[in-house]
């Protein structure tokens, strides 16, 4: 059953399995999955000892704003602040931090600019900070198309298409982003559930439209902002993950090198793994985390 708690602005609907006086562990999912991404890491977790937290992330899910006029930003440091957040709400000073894309994001930005809340990090893809301020540098065509999607929410067409078509969009983005997992429709109805967030399309219409400097953000992150725009390094130890069937990022795309990660880092690439990672391999993922509790323990 889902447990809820309050931060200063959102209701935080969360799973959490394992002995509560476990290792801590927060999973993060990306765009556009939910928590399900983790149904079968959790559990070798917590079956070693590890207290699992794994949270809707703001616009998902039963996650929800506490305040109508709450900026419903998609924005990285907005991520990045929640995921702050939701440990202060736990008391959880310190605990090895996981995710990909969105989620991953989240975890590299609190991994960089609070490293004494993190014991450790897993990330898909490499360093997942965005340098927006090189947003508008153009990459290879080959490249580019893959952003397909990015630069069709920058319109209002694409607002509109997402509202309307939600769930053959996200279906249409899982089939090209993991195109060795053959996904039944029930797998996919169950996360698709967590679209239906009354906030899901402003959120994510706003993410894809910031991370190019298209839209403001939200204020209260400004200094967050500032602070990520200097792509801080991660001094935390680190194990970054790449499928080599990622549909969004090919294995190499994305830094995963010394100038980025400072303390001990590995890189792994993991064989037939798309996009959703966690989901498609989650062996690879469970064992990643377990060797960093091991490192750091």
């Amino acid at each position: 059953m889902l447990k809820h708690i309050a931060t200063a602005l959102l209701d935080i609907a969360y799973d959490e399995q394992g002995d509560a006086n476990g290792w801590p562990v927060v999973l993060l999912h990306g765009f556009p999955y939910d928590i399900h991404a983790y149904e079968e890491v959790a559990p070798r977790l917590a079956s070693q000892g590890a207290r699992v937290i794994t949270p809707y992330l703001r616009g998902y899910g039963p996650t929800r704003f506490l305040a109508p006029t709450t900026v419903r930003s998609g924005q990285q440091a907005a991520l990045g602040a929640d995921l702050l957040a939701l440990l202060d709400a736990l008391q959880i000073d310190r605990a090895v931090l996981g995710g990909y894309d969105w989620g991953g994001r989240a975890a590299c930005i609190v991994a960089a600019l609070y490293p004494s809340r993190a014991r450790g990090l897993v990330s898909v893809n490499g360093y997942n900070i965005q340098d927006i301020a090189a947003a508008s540098q153009p990459a290879d065509p080959e490249r580019e198309h893959r952003m397909w999607y990015q630069y069709y929410l920058h319109g209002e067409r694409g607002r509109a298409g997402l509202a309307e078509n939600r769930r053959a969009f996200c279906r249409l983005l899982w089939s090209l982003w993991s195109p060795t997992w053959h996904v039944d429709d029930d797998i996919y109805a169950r996360s698709a559930v967590a679209f239906d967030n009354p906030d899901f399309v402003d959120v994510v219409v706003h993410s894809y439209r910031h991370r190019f400097g298209l839209v403001d953000g939200d204020p209260q992150f400004d200094e967050i902002e500032r602070r990520l725009s200097v792509m801080p390094p991660i001094t935390v130890p680190a194990i970054t993950l790449e499928g080599d069937a990622d549909g969004v990022v090919l294995p190499g795309e994305r830094p995963a090198d010394a100038t980025c990660f400072t303390g001990r880092h590995q890189n792994r690439v993991v064989p037939n793994a798309g996009h959703n990672l966690p989901q498609e391999a989650p062996e690879a993922f469970a064992a990643a985390v377990l060797d960093i509790n091991t490192w750091t323990g």
